[in-house]
Order: C-alpha cells, then structure tokens, then sequence
C-alpha cells in the first residue's frame, strides 16, 4: 500500500491544477492508513475543481490501487458538495413527482373534480418558477442586488431550489384549499358557478392577504441576514407568498375559475367511483316535522 500511495503523491505533484508543494502525506502509527492531502489551485466550486474530483475518483484512484488492498477515498469540501450536488440532482425528480402528485390525488378525492387538481398544480408552479426566476435575475444577474443589499453570487445555493419547492408548494396549496373550499361550498348550495367565485373570493381575500404579509415580514427577515444562502432563501420565500397571495390566488385562480364555468367540476364517469369526501364535515341533518293526523288532536 505504501508505493501506491507514494505514486498517488507523485501523481498529484505534477498534476497542474495542484498548486506547488501542495501535497502532504501523514501516515498513523500502525502504518496502515495514509492521509494525502492536495490543495487545488482554483476554487473549490468551479466546474475546473469538480472535473478534478471525478477525474481522481474515476481514473487516478483506480489506476493507482488497482490490485492493492486496500480502499482509497476522495474526500474533501469539494468532493463533498459534489457528492451533495450528485444527490439533489438524483432525488430531485423524485420530489417533484411525489409532491405534484400527491397533491392531485387529495385535490381530486376532495373537490371530486379533474379540473381543479391540474390547474391548481399549474399556478403553484407558476408562483415557484416566478420565485426561482428573481433569484437568479437578483443574485446571479445581479440586478437590483445593490439595491436590496444582497451579495451577487455566481450560482444559486444546491439546497435552496427544492427547499422553496417544498416550502412554497405547502403554502399555495394551503391558500389554494382555504379558498377552493368557500368556493365549492357555495357552489354545492346554489350551483351557479360565477356566483360561487365571487363569494368565495370576498370571503378569504383578507385572511389570505393578511396571512401573506405576516409571512413575507418572516422571511425578509431571513433575508436582511449576512450569510448570502439566507439571503436567498428568505427573498426566495418572501416573493413567491407575495406573488402567490395577491396575483394568483387573487386573480389568477378567480378569473380561471370563472372562465371555464360548471367544467371546474368536471369529473369523468369511470372516476365516479371514488369516495365522497366533505373538508367541511358531513352536513347537518334536515328537521322534518312529524306530520300529525287529522283529528289526532280531537
């Protein structure tokens, strides 16, 4: 094992992305576990310093322990976010698909409508891709990053995509329900669609404003922070619960309802079969009074 590590630090020496005399060797006292330390000569997270991880994991590594037995790993800050880019990458589709989803299904077992789920899905990800769009034009773009007193960074934060997903996901669809529920409600009683909007829309139009503004104060406060992931992360969520509570929920999702009528409703014959569920509880039974017959009373 000791020539393969000794080849793997005359490998790195001559490597040029490895600065000058950059490459330690401690040894333990057992003489069975090597510790090789190489600094690079460019940033740990530029594309030339991951295209150096994967070259040692995949040819260097391997070329030089091929046969020796021993196990040789890659670790280090930059392997790391490697590893943890690697990881987002892999689960993310996955995340996507459970959330958007599950969402379907309980929105259509609870509104018993086809129509409802998809376009609810749709302007959530509208309101997600909104926020996912300023972040990049604020702090990749750098546009109004002075401004606001962010830092102007090259990428966006691996973990801060799917965290506003899950996030923001959970809200819009909270504010979605609040409001679909009112809607559906009335609409149950008089069946007259435009109707139904519009007094769906008076009824939570300032509970879900004002529960917007309380959490867009929340986050602009993550977003006052010094540490740029914060910043993000706090801008990320402060505009999308804006953009989501006065755009879409306030006039997106009302316009769109109102547009396509009694088809917001739609639920196909070989879907009837699922079961009936109420948000609001079953409705109260209806008093009949006992008929009394005549001359009862006599």
């Amino acid at each position: 094992m000791a020539s393969a590590v000794q080849q793997l630090t005359s490998t790195l020496e001559q490597d040029p992305n490895i600065g000058a005399g950059a490459v330690q060797t401690t040894w333990n006292d057992a003489g069975d576990l090597a510790l090789v330390k190489a600094t690079l000569k460019m940033d740990g997270n530029a594309p030339e310093a991951f295209a150096m991880i994967e070259r040692l994991r995949n040819e260097v590594v391997p070329e030089t322990f091929g046969g020796v037995p021993a196990e040789a790993l890659v670790t280090g800050e930059t392997a790391f976010n490697a590893d943890f880019f690697q990881v987002v990458d892999d689960w993310t589709p996955i995340v996507f698909a459970f959330v958007l989803g599950l969402s379907f299904l309980l929105l259509l077992l609870v509104f018993r409508s086809v129509v409802i789920p998809i376009k609810a899905i749709i302007l959530n990800l509208l309101s997600v891709g909104a926020a996912y769009g300023l972040m990049v034009l604020v702090f990749q773009e750098g546009v109004g990053a002075d401004l606001l007193g962010f830092q102007q960074t090259p990428t966006i934060e691996a973990w801060v995509p799917i965290f506003l997903f899950c996030v923001l996901f959970g809200l819009s669809m909270d504010y979605h329900v609040f409001l679909l529920s009112r809607i559906k409600e009335h609409y149950d009683q008089t069946k007259r669609n435009a109707e139904s909007v519009a007094v769906g829309l008076q009824a939570t139009a300032r509970i879900i404003t004002g529960a917007a503004l309380i959490m867009v104060v929340v986050f602009s406060g993550f977003a006052m922070g010094n540490l740029v992931m914060f910043q993000q992360m706090g801008f990320g969520l402060a505009v999308a619960v804006l953009l989501d509570a006065t755009i879409v929920r306030s006039v997106l999702v009302p316009a769109g309802m109102a547009m396509l009528g009694d088809w917001n409703w739609y639920l196909p014959n070989w879907l009837k079969w699922l079961p009936n569920l109420n948000i609001e509880g079953a409705p109260p039974p209806v008093l009949v009074p006992p008929v009394i017959p005549e001359g009862a009373g006599d």
